[in-house]
């Protein structure tokens, strides 16, 4: 597994961060100025509700400091392309789905080093050693999710039409490659699956529906539009499982860390169909409404 974890981990992960990047445009981050409300509570819900929803539902729940570990490194790593799809289907606002996880994944730079040192200090009860220290982590990230985000934009600026024409087709790539990672992850522990599941799937599947409810209740309280709830509770419901597993096969060689990972992947695709269900049939304007 040294080659799949060290190589083809980082590049999957790397294309499926370019192909965010393709659907990018600068004017994507100016919604910070024009719709500063909806940007900035979805921001807030991920980056500081849902890490803190996990740090509680940890310290709560009985758990080995892997696992436990394992459910922060979800619950710290931003949405991922398959949350701005599911936005679509769902007819929720997809411009504002995509801004949420692009600036969430640049930002990821630095929260996830900095979530996942203090989280390990508090459930293991010492610091990261040195050669997992949060500068080599935020390098490593920065150079598989931010370059190459960056490298998607500056296609989509200096060649739109080729950015067009390549996004149908990154898109399905990078959905398949999500798939082919879990799957991977999921084999590489398959002797374990049951007993990990058991221990890491009510505690992730608790994760996703608390933050599910949270952002969706949260955006309602605070007044964003029925399309706006619907991208903020996606986009805090479904996690970039590639990130987490590619950072907790950085820092602690995967292994058990990466399970609720796989798990809580799996999960979140059933209850995000529920919730694309439910959207459809309640939440959502009717096309040609909102």
């Amino acid at each position: 597994m040294g080659t799949v974890t060290d190589i083809v981990l980082p590049l999957v992960l790397a294309f499926m961060m370019l192909t965010l990047g393709l659907g990018l445009r600068v004017r994507d981050f100016g919604r910070l100025l024009t719709q500063p409300r909806d940007v900035l509570t979805g921001i807030a819900f991920q980056m500081l509700l849902l890490p803190a929803a996990g740090f509680l539902l940890v310290s709560m729940w009985p758990l080995t400091p892997e696992i436990a570990m394992g459910v922060m490194l979800i619950a710290v790593a931003p949405g991922g392309v398959t949350s701005n799809y599911l936005t679509s289907l769902a007819r929720g606002d997809v411009a504002l789905s995509v801004s949420l996880t692009a600036i969430a994944s640049l930002l990821s730079v630095v929260t996830v080093p900095l979530v996942l040192a203090m989280s390990h200090e508090h459930i293991v009860g010492e610091a990261l050693a040195g050669e997992v220290s949060i500068g080599r982590t935020a390098i490593g990230i920065f150079l598989i999710v931010t370059v190459p985000v960056l490298l998607g934009m500056l296609v989509r600026r200096f060649a739109p039409g080729a950015a067009e024409r390549c996004m149908p087709y990154a898109t399905k790539l990078s959905t398949a490659f999500f798939v082919l990672v879990l799957a991977g992850a999921i084999l590489q522990e398959r002797a374990n699956v049951a007993a990990y599941f058991a221990e890491a799937g009510l505690v992730t599947l608790a994760l996703n529906v608390t933050m599910m409810l949270l952002a969706f209740l949260g955006a309602l309280a605070l007044g964003s539009g029925p399309a706006q709830r619907i991208s903020i509770c996606i986009e805090c419901g479904l996690q970039n499982g590639t990130l987490a597993i590619a950072v907790g096969v950085l820092l602690f060689g995967g292994g058990a860390y990466v399970i609720p990972a796989a798990t809580y992947s799996l999960i979140m695709f059933g209850t995000g169909l529920l919730f694309l269900a439910l959207a459809r049939g309640k939440l959502a304007p009717a096309p040609g409404t909102a």
